[in-house]
């Protein structure tokens, strides 16, 4: 598999990438064709990614208390907060999945994104050491303060803003669609009501394209 737009996602290109595509392998393809599984690039990206955000939010909020340190740092890296990166990056195209996971919607499973981004961590930090880890991360996780409450997505949030300026709702435009079937990628547009261009963005599934166009305009603003 070309690992080149996922690479320029991530910001990182990889010296070794066999590391890569350990990060990316689901034990149940792993079983099937005997090769290595990301559960131990997972175990190591755990502990990477809680020191990096550990040290971040420690510089960021140089207010907060240990306990508040402690309970924003998990609110960080929650399953949820790494699904969501990990939807972001676009690993879910990436993912080495066997026939029943592949058919069960694996590519989009919050838990199964979860570890995977946490592999691909621990495939950065092996490959470029803590530096590039910690970049990563920062580009994985866009903000170090509380992140959203859960169910308010990018769209709403845009909605929001909109609204809150006297516009009405963008709507979301399906501009592009490649790659074959099994592992199709999706590229959306979110577009104000005079026409202006928002957003733009990529996903495995035309809902995470425009999640992803939502995310990018409300960057913007």
């Amino acid at each position: 598999m070309e690992y080149a737009r996922l690479e320029s996602a991530l910001g990182y290109r990889f010296k070794d990438l066999s590391r890569l595509q350990t990060a990316l392998t689901h034990p149940s393809f792993a079983l099937q064709q005997h090769t290595k599984d990301n559960q131990r690039l997972e175990f190591l990206g755990d502990a990477v990614l809680e020191l990096c955000v550990s040290c971040r939010i420690y510089d960021c909020h140089p207010e907060m208390k240990e306990g508040q340190l402690t309970r924003l740092r998990a609110l960080l890296v929650r399953e949820s907060s790494l699904a969501q990166a990990a939807a972001r990056f676009d690993l879910g195209a990436y993912l080495r999945l066997d026939h029943g996971e592949e058919v069960s919607g694996g590519r989009e499973k919050p838990s199964i994104l979860a570890d995977a981004m946490e592999a691909v961590i621990a495939a950065v930090y092996l490959d470029g050491g803590l530096s590039a880890a910690a970049a990563l991360i920062d580009r994985a996780l866009v903000s170090y303060d509380t992140p959203p409450q859960e169910g308010r997505d990018a769209k709403s949030m845009l909605q929001e803003l909109m609204q809150s300026r006297g516009e009405t709702a963008p709507h979301y435009d399906i501009i592009g669609e490649e790659g074959p079937p099994h592992a199709r990628t999706f590229t959306a547009r979110a577009v104000a009501q005079d026409g202006r261009v928002l957003g733009e963005g990529m996903g495995v599934s035309k809902k995470r394209a425009e999640q992803e166009a939502a995310s990018q305009a409300l960057k913007k603003f």
